[in-house]
């Protein structure tokens, strides 16, 4: 019998966000899971997997497309019900999961932000009617500890790092697109702030700026955070703990996705070397067992070695990853540059134009990505360079036998859902022969049958293959990328990086994910303010320039609003307030570093017992267990010494950030 061990206090929104009252405030939340198992459709996707989750980290949950990892967050929110095991949470844990459908309502964005503090909604709505002057007093000193006065700032400042300024939070809801209202329900529940966040790729709907902004914020959370992404530097640059989904269990890592994957390849080297090992053993008995078995001379020392066998147990089985499926771009056949050019154009929509007095060019060997937030007019731009926008001013120069591969999510809607990828792309390719078709689409990971499955029956990440596979079919000389990694996992993202670099004409970029920029991308044009100009700088460079503008933005508006010169109580509480979200970090850094203490302790004398030559007289069991454990302690310490500069490093970038 499944069993959950829980209490959460929630309430009915256009998105679930908690941040409720309750008996007992916890600042820290705390995960167990013990021996869960989970099974959908007759597969299982989580099978007695157990882990922990300390309060206060903040965690990443890793693994390859349909591992469960989604799945993994809506039991512990209490969507899904496991089939055995336990999920136990503390007492009064106020738990908030980002929802997978955008409000929609007349409320205003920063109203309905403000919505998500169900506790501070009701004391104002109780104030306006309550007539009991002791209660009236309780609930202007509650909304005061709340911070209430302070609230709708709050709520202001994370809506405008998420890329709404100050005329567009007074807009209703239901007046932004989709993708947008996504940004209002993560801006939601960032100011709800709950004792366990869990967040399932918070950044799919972002542009570059806001993923810098959320990065930097979520590294200063101050409670127990869960993400599933793809993004590996939000993955380097938040999580403390990394808990891998592999092979139906959990298990889980010190430290951020790069320190895991050292780890686990280190892991998996280690578990090669004990199979060869094994296996030489096992290899070598045999040949005895077979060569002497029927010898009456040797029968015995035969039975001894099958006995031998019988208790080394079966040979030892290494978890392999599936393949990750390559990207192969074709080379163009080369062309005189200039590839493209751009003579004072301006692009837009009717008569509203977004982009104005282009001078730009492109060559063959360019990697240029796009820089600037959403609704600057980026995909314009590409679809310019696409020739699927005309300009409304100005010339655009290319070669007559130029060709473009361009690729955005948007297409999958122009995908035929009912056919195969060899029959869909065989409509679009009808001069080649059969094995030709299969010959470009093996380049993207469809090979033999796979080149058979119907696209209706494929995952985000196969379609997104796909379409890199129509895109190429020609050869182009320019491949236009919008959003390419949206539905590609981490693997996948790696295997388009390599594709990428090796392709022999040039890319125009758009996307979200910093990592993809910076192996891909020589080149920054920032497109803003109705006009698109190269960067002089790095990723690195820009990332600083957001950061900065944004706590200048911050300080501005705190100045403006008479926050500027804070009293000596609001001094004092701030003070306090600092304390006590540092407080958690601080206790980590001591407990690590008495634990690399008593580490250094310990190999200190391990080392002297070691450097003894009378141990040298006496048997050699002593010396190899000594040398065993000397082995286990060096482990242990270098283990410990990288926990204890990470929890540091989270100080200090806790106390010198703004």
């Amino acid at each position: 019998m499944a069993k959950r061990i829980r209490s959460v206090d929630g309430w009915s929104a256009p998105f679930p966000v908690v941040r409720a009252p309750h008996p007992c405030y916890l600042p820290l939340a705390m995960i167990h899971i013990q021996d869960l198992t989970y099974r959908v459709a007759g597969r299982t996707l989580i099978d007695t997997a157990s882990v922990t989750i300390p309060g206060g980290h903040r965690v990443s949950l890793v693994g390859r497309n349909g591992t469960g990892k989604s799945t993994l967050l809506k039991l512990i929110v209490g969507e899904l019900s496991p089939d055995a095991g336990a999920i136990q949470l503390p007492v009064g844990c106020r738990v908030g999961m980002l929802a997978q459908e955008a409000p929609g309502t007349d409320a205003t964005l920063l109203d309905t932000v403000l919505a998500a503090d169900v506790e501070r909604t009701a004391l104002i709505a109780e104030a306006e009617t309550a007539t009991d002057p002791v209660r009236i007093g309780e609930i202007h000193a509650r909304l005061v500890d709340i911070g209430a006065q302070a609230a709708p700032a709050r709520a202001g400042r994370i809506l405008a790092g998420l890329g709404f300024d100050a005329e567009a939070q007074q807009r209703s809801c239901n007046a932004f697109s989709g993708g947008w209202r996504m940004r209002v329900a993560l801006a939601a529940i960032l100011f709800a702030e709950p004792d366990l966040l869990l967040l399932d790729e918070p950044t799919n709907h972002l542009d570059f700026e806001a993923t810098i902004w959320l990065t930097d914020f979520l590294k200063a959370y101050p409670h127990t955070l869960v993400i599933v992404s793809h993004d590996r530097e939000l993955l380097n640059a938040v999580p403390t703990t990394t808990v891998h989904l592999d092979h139906a269990k959990l298990v889980a890592y010190a430290g951020n996705y790069d320190t895991f994957e050292r780890t686990r390849q280190a892991n998996l080297e280690r578990l090669e070397a004990q199979k060869a090992k094994q296996d030489r053993e096992r290899a070598h008995m045999q040949a005895f067992v077979d060569r002497f078995r029927y010898k009456a001379s040797k029968a015995r020392q035969a039975q001894s070695r099958l006995k031998m066998l019988e208790r080394l147990g079966p040979a030892m089985a290494i978890p392999l990853d599936p393949a990750t499926p390559s990207f192969d771009f074709p080379s163009p056949v080369p062309l005189s540059p200039p590839l493209l050019t751009l003579d004072r154009v301006s692009i837009g929509y009717g008569e509203r134009t977004v982009l104005r007095s282009l001078d730009l060019r492109i060559d063959e060997d360019d990697r240029i990505a796009l820089l600037g937030a959403n609704g600057n007019g980026k995909s314009t731009l590409i679809k310019l360079l696409a020739g699927r926008l005309k300009p409304m001013a100005g010339e655009v120069g290319r070669s007559s036998k130029m060709r473009v591969g361009y690729f955005a999510q948007h297409q999958t809607d122009e995908l035929d859902l009912a056919a195969t990828a060899l029959g869909h792309t065989q409509r679009l390719m009808p001069g080649l022969t059969e094995e030709k078709v299969r010959a470009h689409l093996g380049r993207f990971g469809f090979q033999q049958a796979k080149a058979e499955t119907r696209i209706g029956d494929m995952s985000g990440g196969e379609k997104a293959r796909l379409l890199f596979a129509l895109m190429t079919r020609d050869a182009p000389h320019i491949l236009l990328l919008d959003e390419p990694t949206n539905h590609l996992d981490i693997d996948s993202r790696a295997s388009l990086v390599e594709a990428i670099n090796g392709f022999a004409g040039a890319v125009i970029l758009i996307s979200h994910d910093p990592h993809l920029i910076r192996l891909t991308a020589d080149r920054l044009w920032i497109v803003a303010d109705g006009a698109c100009r190269p960067f002089d700088g790095d990723l690195d460079d820009y990332e600083r320039s957001l950061l900065e503008a944004g706590r200048s933005a911050r300080a501005e508006a705190r100045a403006a609003s008479g926050q500027g010169v804070p009293n000596r109580k609001d001094q004092r509480r701030s003070a306090a307030e600092q304390r006590a979200q540092l407080a958690p970090l601080r206790k980590r850094v001591q407990e690590a570093e008495k634990r690399v203490d008593a580490l250094t302790a310990k190999r200190r004398t391990l080392a002297e017992r070691l450097a003894d030559p009378t141990l040298y007289g006496g048997p050699v069991e002593g010396v190899t267990k000594l040398q065993i454990e000397m082995g286990q302690v060096e482990r242990d310490l270098a283990d410990a010494e990288e926990a204890w500069l990470l929890a540091q490093d989270e100080l200090d970038s806790a106390v010198t950030s703004p």
